[in-house]
């Protein structure tokens, strides 16, 4: 079941970043931050549950980045760097 889990979690962070490079996703856009604290939220079930403790915490804080970009969205990306 967790594997499952994995597969779909890796699978949203994938698309997410796949459309972001091509452009159709911004990185701070709602749908993107979404795709990324939903496939890391599933990533870190499944790190906790076979116990990759590192894995478990890149995730996690991949999630809360994410949650916090959503609900607290800092100012726009410096385009000229």
């Amino acid at each position: 079941m967790t594997q499952s889990l994995a597969y779909a979690g890796m699978f949203s962070i994938l698309v997410a970043f796949v459309l972001e490079t091509r452009g159709v996703l911004h990185s701070r856009g709602r749908l993107y931050l979404w795709m990324m604290i939903v496939g890391s939220g599933m990533l870190a079930v499944r790190a906790g549950a076979v116990r990759e403790w590192a894995f478990l915490i890149l995730e996690v804080v991949w999630c809360v980045a994410a949650l916090l970009a959503l609900v607290r969205p800092g100012p726009a990306a410096d385009s000229s760097a």
